[in-house]
């Protein structure tokens, strides 16, 4: 399936961060579908570094630890930036700047991999930073816990550590928000976002599919006896 302007384009992207309209019944943003495609490859690549690796990867600090969670959440990455945006509905910019902190936080702690231990607890923490920064109007900590998964408690010490290991060095300049801006457009130009989305489509296609024939399968063999 070819990538198409009509269904996705840098121009389209831009559009969303710069011009959202903050409507109840407004689209999930394209931004969502880019970056989760961005925070999956990450993923992938550090499991492909781990297991070809002779020797264990640097341990990571004691510091970076504070993401790391004993129980795997069972939703991906897209699910899970899906559902933060269904309940706070944070605008784009909101995820640009997001994403900026996790890059800064990946430059600043190079020991630091971005793991399926600690991924959704990163991604919850700044996102709710970069709404307290991009925002005029924010949830409480506790409504984000609730749409995180966590606990007030965990999430109240998961910005507080987050706040700290970044030295408080939370604001992005224009040029620096234009900057990520355009590396997320490249993203799209080279399908990135789209591909994650596709694959997510097919799988959904695949398990509706098979519900359905199961359940002709039933109706069938009720006929039958």
């Amino acid at each position: 399936m070819a990538l198409t302007s009509a269904i996705l384009s840098p121009r389209k992207l831009r559009h969303d961060v710069y011009s959202y309209s903050y409507q109840q019944d407004s689209n999930i943003p394209l931004v969502i579908s880019v970056f989760a495609s961005i925070i999956d490859r990450t993923l992938s690549r550090n499991e492909r570094i781990a297991k070809n690796c002779r020797f264990p990867l640097s341990s990571k600090s004691a510091k970076t630890r504070v993401f790391d969670c004993y129980e795997t959440p069972d939703m991906t990455i897209q699910s899970y930036l899906e559902r933060i945006f269904r309940y706070t509905r944070a605008g784009p910019s909101v995820y640009v700047v997001a994403y900026v902190y996790i890059d800064r936080f990946c430059q600043l702690y190079p020991e630091f991999r971005i793991g399926v231990r600690n991924v959704h607890r990163l991604l919850i923490t700044t996102i709710m930073l970069a709404s307290k920064y991009v925002e005029d109007m924010n949830y409480r900590n506790s409504y984000f816990a609730r749409v995180g998964g966590l606990t007030l408690q965990e999430m109240n010490k998961l910005e507080v550590e987050f706040l700290f290991l970044m030295k408080f060095k939370l604001h992005v300049n224009v040029s620096v928000f234009e900057s990520y801006c355009c590396h997320l457009e490249r993203e799209v130009s080279i399908g990135g976002g789209y591909h994650i989305e596709r694959a997510l489509r097919c799988a959904e296609e695949i398990k509706t599919f098979k519900q359905r024939e199961e359940t002709r399968f039933d109706q069938i063999a009720h006929l039958l006896l």
